[in-house]
């Protein structure tokens, strides 16, 4: 089964999201607007049990913090994809590096982390361009704040649900 681990950012920041994912995100009703902290990938039974208790540990470690989104930015021309980024990626990226840590050690990574909500994906080169031109002359200024995040599963019909969340800053819970 795939997994991934994500970060579901504030309702204000999620609506502001699909204002522009509900069109340009082929994967919008698929999953909420998130930033993800750990790209998709198979796990067996054993594999997810050494996962969820490292995640447990991860999240008992870091404190729950804030970002603030204050850019519509691109990944052209590696990727056709606008996000709203990170005026300060560090905590995310702290968190990151902490969850990919232990039995989730990357090996290899195929692109730099760059924590970000997608508003649009797949887009021809001319319409990413003409939306990007708009959208970074706009002032974005979002808020939210991370106090948790999520093992999710892919179902069956390719959207993404919760497995378990876990709260930041939480001692893990004995079983």
């Amino acid at each position: 089964m795939q997994y991934g681990i994500a970060i579901f950012p504030d309702k204000s920041v999620q609506d502001e999201a699909n204002k522009w994912r509900i069109r340009y995100d082929p994967h919008y009703c698929h999953i909420p607007a998130h930033m993800t902290l750990r790209d998709p990938e198979d796990w067996d039974k054993a594999t997810l049990e050494a996962v969820v208790r490292h995640l447990e540990q991860v999240a008992a470690a870091i404190q729950p913090f804030t970002v603030h989104f204050n850019r519509v930015s691109t990944f052209f021309p590696v990727n056709h994809v606008l996000y709203f980024a990170l005026e300060d990626p560090a905590p995310v990226e702290k968190l990151h590096n902490a969850i990919c840590g232990g039995p989730l050690a990357l090996h290899e990574d195929r692109f730099v982390f760059t924590p970000h909500v997608t508003i649009g994906q797949n887009m021809a080169s001319d319409e990413l361009h003409d939306i990007y031109g708009n959208l970074r002359m706009k002032e974005l200024s979002l808020t939210s704040t991370i106090d948790r995040f999520h093992l999710l599963y892919q179902t069956e019909q390719g959207g993404w649900t919760s497995h378990q969340s876990f709260q930041l800053g939480d001692a893990p819970q004995a079983k």
